[in-house]
């Protein structure tokens, strides 16, 4: 069954646009990786540093196959090094309402 993972960071102070920078850069593979059905990004209107992305897998295992990944190849940490404090990461499904 897809699921849906919501990802939602704040960035440091006033580095909002730098964290899109680098999110533009990587995010061609994770729409390629196996398993990756959509990935959209949003900026709060009130605080530009504060991103969410709204991704839907396919299962929630291979999105933990994907961020072990990007965790094992160094790329969550070093982009995680801009954040101000930790990534929210929640997974939702889908209901019939």
């Amino acid at each position: 069954m897809a699921v849906t993972v919501i990802l939602e960071v704040k960035a440091k102070a006033g580095t909002g646009d730098d964290l899109l920078a680098t999110f533009r850069e990587i995010f061609p593979e994770t729409r390629g990786y196996d398993g990756c059905i959509a990935l959209d990004t949003y900026r709060n209107q009130d605080d530009p540093d504060v991103i969410v992305l709204v991704e839907k897998w396919q299962s929630r295992g291979q999105y933990e196959k994907y961020l072990n990944w990007r965790q094992d190849s160094g790329t969550f940490g070093r982009v995680a090094e801009g954040f101000d404090g930790a990534a929210s990461i929640r997974f939702f499904d889908l209901t019939d309402v």
